[in-house]
């Protein structure tokens, strides 16, 4: 059983809110979740002092998402760049795809 952490869309159109979920990795992207970790919210918001840039809400069970990945869950790529925006993974950088294909 292959598991995955990846985003399920929820909210209307042009307003964009995801869940941040376990499921299994040959379900649909909004079929029912082994568990839900977090919510993610792109639509940037401003920030509560009023000053500086805007923020996007993320809010993550940290725990379980670290049990979850030391059981062996592979992060999708918008998950795994959630994930090291809070610290839990290494970022991924796009420099090392341009590297493996002019390795070729």
């Amino acid at each position: 059983m292959v598991l995955k952490i990846r985003l399920a869309r929820f909210g209307k159109r042009n307003a964009p809110f995801y869940n941040i979920v376990v499921a299994q990795a040959r379900t649909a992207r909004n079929s029912k979740p082994l568990e839900v970790l977090g919510t993610y919210d792109p639509v940037p918001k401003p920030s509560p002092s009023g000053e500086g840039k805007a923020i996007k809400d993320i809010k993550l069970d940290t725990s379980r998402a670290k049990y979850w990945l030391g059981v062996g869950a592979q992060p999708s790529d918008p998950a795994w760049r959630l994930l090291s925006m809070i610290g839990l993974l290494e970022p991924k950088y796009r420099g090392q795809r341009v590297e493996e294909e002019e390795g070729r």
